[in-house]
């Protein structure tokens, strides 16, 4: 069978106490956009790490097969050098290096030692040209959005001439239209015979451009289905990944809606650095007690600001308006006196903000409460396993150990820890930015539940996230935002796509649908 380019078989590969891959299979034809699903911790991540050599040959057990030849990578530059390349979740590119620096670091175009600048400037545009980015080669990284980052990692691929790319999560992070571009840029690269591996949670996109398509689940092969001739269905598909079948993606719950608790009158933020730029705009909103409040807006409507900037002006400069809580002003100048009057934010970037990754679970989930595990100053350790072990039950985190290494978690359980951590510091008003980013569809439903719960024990949830039918799913009423300003308010009931979408494109003061 000359088409197939690439055959894992067998692959086993384990961490202390964790089987991570148990005899897992892939094969991958030439020029087919092969998609790879399954739920955070199922393995997909591993598996690509093990065929792109960042877990070397001997490191794990089992067979690579790339045009029907036996491969044993010692490293990353091993695979490159035969054309697989994989785009991680996080992208690597630095950002106080130029595009055209970026996209040839440690593939420089150099003779004798020295860079051939004009020959990098040169292939840097042919590449950039490649994958539809217009942006001038010596533009810092820092200075482009994640769409366009995610475009330079890209054609930093092509530049090492690509024949099998892997993309770990590509659209997480993106935007409509953002998403919607790298799309058609697989299907512009499959034309050209290039492969393609796509890990994605986001079950719409692998069914526009995948061809075949592998369920991962604990860390073994449950099937692989041709996309044009088996009948693939977003439930097969979620079948295949969660054992089960999910017949509503968001749980029932039956709202008990107390009376107004929090208020925000009036609020005025500008930017950090420009500080003639507003970024929040004479915004007003109220929460109930057990009331879940969304707020939908396009990228870059100023929603992360709106909750970064309460959650103790941990945004912005020169914050004017009023926090009102029980009918009394609140001052919430820094993140302790947040969370003193019971504010918490579960951020939208848990890996740099939510979570220390080197530190164990136990020390995350009670890092932002140490007082209540603390006496004189010192922490009670055995006070701080029981909390810990409690919610690593309560939250059903994956891990063999609370004393586990958070980094070493999938996305999924991070986000749980994330999600325990605030709910130790017990909070009256949770605010939650996109929750459920790059988590797969089982542990989706999981911390809905826990939102749920929360919100029957009468607490203020703000729901903040970009997947508009996740906001139709859970919200009790819906703000929707649109540079900087509040654009309408609609009640959960009555809420559409299609209401919500017209608000978002709208400018102007607040209207109700």
């Amino acid at each position: 069978m000359t088409d197939i380019l690439l055959e894992m078989k067998d692959i086993t590969k384990t961490f202390p106490g964790v089987k991570a891959l148990n005899g897992v299979n892939l094969k991958v034809k030439k020029g087919e956009i092969h998609a790879l699903v399954g739920e955070n911790g199922a393995g997909k991540s591993t598996l690509m790490k093990v065929l792109s050599g960042v877990y070397p040959h001997g490191s794990y057990t089992g067979d690579i097969l790339y045009k029907g030849k036996v491969c044993e990578f010692k490293d990353i530059k091993q695979s490159e050098g035969l054309g697989i390349v994989i785009i991680h979740q996080e992208l690597a590119l630095i950002p106080y290096l130029s595009i055209a620096e970026n996209i040839f670091l440690g593939n420089e175009q150099a003779k004798s030692g020295i860079i051939n600048w004009n020959d990098t400037i040169m292939k840097t545009k042919t590449l950039l040209n490649k994958v539809g980015l217009l942006e001038a080669p010596n533009t810092l990284i820092t200075n482009i959005g994640v769409g366009k980052q995610q475009l330079v990692e890209i054609a930093k691929a092509l530049a090492k001439e690509v024949e099998l790319l892997i993309l770990d999560e590509p659209t997480a992070a993106l935007n409509e239209d953002d998403s919607e571009n790298l799309l058609q840029l697989l299907l512009e690269f499959k034309r050209q015979g290039i492969s393609s591996i796509l890990i994605s949670h986001k079950l719409n996109e692998i069914s526009k451009v995948a061809d075949a398509l592998t369920v991962i689940r604990d860390g073994q092969t449950i099937e692989t289905l041709d996309m044009k001739k088996d009948q693939v269905t977003e439930d097969r598909i979620i079948k295949g990944m969660v054992g089960r079948d999910l017949t509503n993606r968001y749980p029932k719950r039956e709202p008990n809606i107390g009376e107004i608790f929090i208020e925000v009158k009036n609020w005025n933020v500008y930017h950090p650095l420009h500080s003639e730029r507003k970024v929040i705009d004479d915004v007003n909103i109220h929460i109930r007690k057990g009331e879940i409040v969304g707020i939908a807006g396009l990228m870059g409507a100023g929603r992360t600001e709106l909750a970064m900037s309460i959650f103790g002006q941990s945004y912005g400069k020169k914050i004017s308006g009023k926090l009102v809580k029980d009918g009394k002003e609140i001052s919430l100048t820094d993140i302790n006196k947040a969370i003193d009057n019971g504010v918490a934010y579960v951020t939208e970037d848990r890996k740099h903000y939510g979570l220390i990754l080197m530190d164990d679970i136990k020390r995350n989930i009670t890092l932002a409460s140490l007082n209540k595990i603390s006496r004189n100053m010192v922490v009670d350790e055995n006070q701080e396993v029981i909390e810990a072990e409690s919610f690593r039950k309560k939250l059903k985190i994956k891990t063999p150990s609370i004393l586990q290494k958070t980094g070493n978690l999938s996305g999924g359980n991070q986000q749980k820890v994330v999600l325990s951590k605030w709910i130790f510091s017990e909070p009256d008003l949770l605010m939650l930015d996109e929750p459920t980013r790059g988590i797969d569809v089982g542990a989706k439903y999981e911390i809905y539940s826990i939102i749920n719960q929360l919100a029957s024990e009468g607490k203020g949830i703000l729901f903040i996230s970009s997947e508009l039918p996740e906001i139709l799913g859970m919200c009790d009423r819906i703000y929707v935002m649109n540079e900087g300003r509040i654009t309408g308010e609609v009640n959960g009931k009555e809420a559409t796509q299609e209401k919500l979408m017209k608000f978002m494109t709208r400018t102007g003061g607040s209207q109700h649908g």
